[in-house]
């Protein structure tokens, strides 16, 4: 299957290429749906637009959602869980199953001993031939139990690998379910979780400040350049902020072109200055495009600093970092402000994460 062109003109209206290929390919206009068909055709992921040409030219809906499953598993968690209960279940029954054969196997076993060893006490009717009968039904009996053994070992060892299986599946959902589909890095549902955890110890307050990002005027780049090009800038910015700081230290992509990185261990100096270094390397990134060498100009972003220790909950910190964030974009955009002398707050219901 070939979904339609995307037309390459600098105002595309990317909405409408995906509303008419989904109407030329008869597939349902329902919301999973076209977030399947708008990322494909905007290039952004380059193996979602090759499972996307590799559907028949009639998709079903199953195929469809297989797709949605593996690329967007965030918005099919219910359906993986549960397919992923429903497997375990089996195998749990399966294996009780094997159990029960094999508590009845060795109980017959234990029969045929019970009688074979009556049967040796009594020495007086003991003879040749019935010692040749036991030694026979003993033998066989053993042979027959270490080949149930046997295939009851290998039985189990199969139910233990898909086990595993559902393991690495549920924990790979764990994974994407926390991953922006767009940049890869961590998504909001990632960063409401991190921040929250900041302030269940006394030594995560003290240790911990909250950079928060936000591409400027990025309403003109896409007014500009179309949706694509915004995509790949933000793809751009994201690699940037995930390639300049510690592998240890969380940076999310927390919405359209906002970024959070959390620092843990370091002075509210440190840390300006860490947000500043990603400023310029920011500013200092030439955007342009690899296939017609077009400039898009220079992108820059303003960001805002709070220390954990000045806030009294997850709430009240992301309030305070936002509102340095904003005093950047107010006086003049492209800078890092502290929040060091600011003040006041606002709330947002973080705590639904507390416990998770």
């Amino acid at each position: 299957m070939q979904p339609a062109a995307v037309p390459t003109e600098r105002n595309t209206d990317l909405a409408s290429s995906v509303v008419a290929t989904m109407r030329q390919l008869g597939v349902l206009g329902l919301p999973r749906n076209y977030e399947i068909f708008y990322e494909a055709l905007s290039g952004s992921n380059h193996e979602l637009s090759l499972a996307v040409v590799s559907l028949s030219n009639r998709p079903t809906q199953e195929d469809l959602d297989r797709i949605g499953r593996t690329f967007f598993p965030q918005h099919h968690g219910p359906a993986i869980v549960e397919h992923a209960r429903e497997v375990v279940a089996k195998e749990l029954e399966d294996v009780a199953a094997l159990l029960r054969s094999e508590r009845t196997h060795v109980e017959k076993y234990g029969r045929i001993l019970d009688e074979t060893s009556s049967g040796l006490s009594n020495r007086s009717l003991l003879s040749q031939e019935l010692l040749h009968k036991i030694a026979g039904a003993m033998s066989a009996a053993t042979s027959s139990t270490l080949d149930h053994n046997r295939q009851i070992a290998s039985t189990l060892s199969e139910k233990t690998a898909e086990l595993e299986s559902v393991k690495t599946k549920l924990e790979e959902y764990k994974r994407l379910a926390d991953t922006d589909p767009l940049t890869q890095i961590r998504n909001r549902r990632a960063f409401d979780k991190e921040i929250t955890r900041i302030y269940n110890s006394n030594r995560g307050i003290l240790f911990n400040a909250l950079i928060l990002a936000d591409i400027d005027r990025f309403k003109d780049i896409n007014d500009r350049f179309g949706h694509p090009v915004g995509d790949r800038i933000i793809q751009i910015v994201a690699e940037i902020f995930q390639s300049s700081v510690r592998g240890d230290m969380f940076v999310a992509r927390t919405g359209g072109e906002e970024f959070a990185l959390q620092r843990r261990g370091a002075s509210e100096d440190t840390t300006f200055e860490i947000a500043e270094r990603i400023r310029v390397l920011i500013e200092q990134t030439p955007f342009t495009s690899s296939q017609t060498g077009m400039n898009y100009g220079t992108v820059t972003v303003s960001m805002g600093v709070c220390m954990a220790s000045e806030a009294d909950s997850p709430e009240d910190l992301y309030t305070k970092a936002d509102r340095a964030l904003y005093r950047s974009k107010v006086s003049g955009r492209n800078r890092v402000t502290r929040h060091s002398s600011m003040a006041g707050r606002n709330g947002k219901g973080w705590q639904l994460y507390k416990k998770d």
